[in-house]
């Protein structure tokens, strides 16, 4: 289910009109499947929060150059989310096999180095299995990334969970 719109000037907005803004642009390889697990995951606010990891955020899990005190627009949303997934692309691009991924195991894939970053994604045994075209053993890596500041998060449990679905269904 996607998240529902409290009007323009809301602190919420809706994944799904976000989703299909950037779907429109034709810019990324994630798939419709992966951005709604991105989006649900992290939702979609207007005004500046603190994730459970402690750090400043808005939009769809946007964390660069958030400022207090401002509301986005759905295009500025869907503007930041866009250059986010694309970084979260690269990565798995360039560190873990992405060229040689089915779309869902792409996206799964994008999903959580969009989520712990590529600096920490790089050196994982996700992405070295993926190189070494251990498909399934990295799917399973999963849930094993459920911990922000030392805390297992529900919320992250139940997110890799999908993840891992989304990976494993692309295999």
């Amino acid at each position: 289910m996607l998240n529902k719109k409290v009007g323009a000037t809301g602190i919420v907005c809706s994944v799904g009109a976000i989703i299909a803004i950037v779907l429109s642009s034709g810019n990324i390889r994630t798939n419709e499947r992966g951005l709604e697990l991105i989006g649900n995951a992290e939702s979609c606010r207007r005004a500046p929060y603190v994730c459970p990891a402690g750090v400043s955020t808005d939009g769809i899990g946007n964390t660069h150059n958030v400022k207090p005190g401002t509301r986005k627009t759905d295009k500025q949303i869907a503007s930041d989310w866009e250059k986010n997934i694309q970084d979260a692309e690269r990565c798995v691009n360039g560190y873990g096999n992405g060229k040689n991924l089915s779309d869902n195991t792409f996206s799964a894939v994008t999903s959580i180095t969009f989520n712990a970053g590529c600096g920490s994604m790089q050196k994982s045994t996700i992405f070295q299995m993926l190189r070494s075209g251990q498909y399934v053993d990295a799917c399973n890596q999963f849930p094993r990334w459920v911990y922000a500041g030392g805390v297992k998060l529900t919320g992250l449990v139940t997110r890799r969970d999908a993840e891992k679905q989304l990976c494993l269904d692309g295999l």
